[in-house]
């Protein structure tokens, strides 16, 4: 039986008075999303040490860090996202406001879980699940036999997690391999869906505008500047899935500026040296999801009637992908050292499109 969400108050802890208006006394305040049976202290009022332990780093942003830690009570083991006051700009602190919000909305076997958060004088704490098992592309290009059948149930799941998304009116906006992580080392279907720090809530289909988003797995309406809403990720994971099954990306290009160029055009190939054999059905799956005019793209809830995705095992299982799987092992590796070298230099989350992307959507700006 699925549980209930409870969402508990309490004193001494918390994040959301922060965003009380000027004029008010402050209400701190902790809120917890957890089930009461899985006692996070969430009602004690507690400083967050006194009932989490930090541990190693697991990861690093532009002013966050994300720690293993410890819940001295239950030992349970979690992954604990530290952001430091001193480098928020209050944009930043709405956009922190934002993420927790969203993740609030979500209850999903295959989007990363939001437990506690913690307000702090110099720090926000975040508990969320810890993800055990790395990136999911990691996983992958691990593996010595890959077929279209593996890309498939992949694919499948990723499809739910977002539909879900979608139908709570909730928009990722940074759909891209980072994100896509596992729990453990051992299942390879415990994939989630994380990083919501650039979702949004859509109320409708053109009520964003931000230009926001990963080079590459950006939709063209991001980068067109016009009104946007759900289907942004629809196309971001049209390009996962063409990465998963080809071994290399839709939209290629070094320049940025001929990237974003093709991209505006939807100009992409499947090239009969990867795609020879792959099922006519999926490539018309990707065709639909990477259609530019976002009223006639399909959404990840129309994917999941595909055939493609609907069809039987045994004829995908057929279907080796050794020759793509390779490809996608030298994508990966080139993907990994330029995330790290692009997290070395970010400065705030709007570079993720690049230190000079007005520039180069500007000298684009005709098609």
């Amino acid at each position: 039986m699925k549980r209930k969400r409870k969402t508990t108050m309490a004193k001494g802890t918390g994040f959301f008075s922060l965003f009380k208006k000027k004029g008010k006394a402050k209400t701190v305040s902790q809120v917890a999303l957890h089930d009461a049976k899985d006692i996070l202290d969430s009602s004690s009022g507690k400083p967050f040490g006194d009932v989490y332990k930090l541990g190693s780093k697991l990861g690093e942003g532009a002013f966050s860090i994300v720690k293993e830690g410890t819940h001295k009570q239950t030992r349970q083991s979690y992954a604990i996202k530290v952001v430091s006051k001193a480098q928020l700009s209050r944009e930043d602190e709405v956009a922190l406001k934002d993420e927790i919000d969203v993740l609030n909305l979500l209850d999903h076997e295959h989007i990363i879980r939001l437990f506690d958060v913690f307000e702090e004088s110099s720090y926000y704490y975040l508990v969320t699940e810890k993800m055990g098992g790395g990136e999911l592309f990691d996983r992958i290009v691990s593996k010595s036999f890959y077929n279209e059948k593996e890309a498939r149930n992949t694919c499948k799941i990723i499809f739910h997690a977002l539909a879900y998304c979608h139908s709570r009116g909730i928009a990722h906006r940074d759909l891209k391999p980072e994100n896509l992580l596992l729990s453990s080392n051992t299942n390879n279907s415990e994939i989630k869906i994380a990083d919501f720090g650039f979702a949004k809530k859509a109320r409708t289909d053109a009520c964003l505008y931000t230009q926001c988003g990963t080079p590459g797995y950006v939709a063209p309406e991001i980068l067109e500047g016009v009104a946007y809403g759900t289907k942004v990720d629809d196309w971001s994971i049209g390009v996962i899935t063409y990465i998963l099954l080809g071994g290399y990306p839709p939209f290629i290009e070094s320049n940025q500026r001929q990237l974003f160029k093709k991209i505006r055009r939807g100009d992409f190939k499947f090239h009969d040296e990867y795609w020879g054999e792959v099922s006519e059905e999926a490539k018309e799956l990707i065709s639909a999801l990477l259609t530019v005019n976002p009223r006639k793209r399909l959404t990840s809830a129309e994917a999941l009637n595909n055939s493609w995705i609907t069809c039987s095992d045994e004829g995908l299982a057929g279907k080796d992908l050794g020759t793509n799987l390779s490809k996608l092992k030298t994508y990966n590796a080139k993907r990994k050292l330029k995330h790290a070298v692009l997290t070395l230099i970010a400065t705030n989350k709007m570079t993720s499109l690049g230190v000079h992307f007005r520039t180069n959507l500007a000298e684009n700006s005709t098609r």
